[in-house]
């Protein structure tokens, strides 16, 4: 199950940056809004208000999209670990078998 782990934690990861990223963004517009927003005036601050608004769905689809990622990952893992727990011996050939395929396509090139 350390894989699973794994996987869970790259995906974890990953999200956790494209979060990090969006915060870092919006506390930009916000600096930018702050120092500029008196000069630029209705124009600007029209935009400023469609990002942040694009800015929040953004969010919320990154948050269901990272509980979608991790149910299906966490479920493809617990399959998996299910069947080479019930058939040791298919699953090594299977593994033997995707070994050579690879082997064979890589000396190819």
């Amino acid at each position: 199950m350390e894989y699973g782990s794994q996987t869970a934690n790259t995906a974890d990861s990953l999200a956790g940056d494209l979060k990090n990223a969006a915060a870092d963004a919006g506390d930009a517009l916000k600096n930018t809004g702050q120092q500029l927003g008196d000069q630029l005036g209705e124009r600007y601050q029209g935009a400023r208000a469609k990002f942040q608004k694009t800015m929040g769905t953004a969010k919320t689809n990154l948050s269901a999209m990272e509980e979608k990622v991790g149910a299906r990952t966490r479920d493809a893992v617990d399959t998996t670990d299910q069947f080479v727990k019930e058939h040791p011996w298919q699953s090594v050939g299977i593994g033997a078998v995707a070994g050579l395929v690879i082997g064979f396509l890589m000396m190819r090139r």
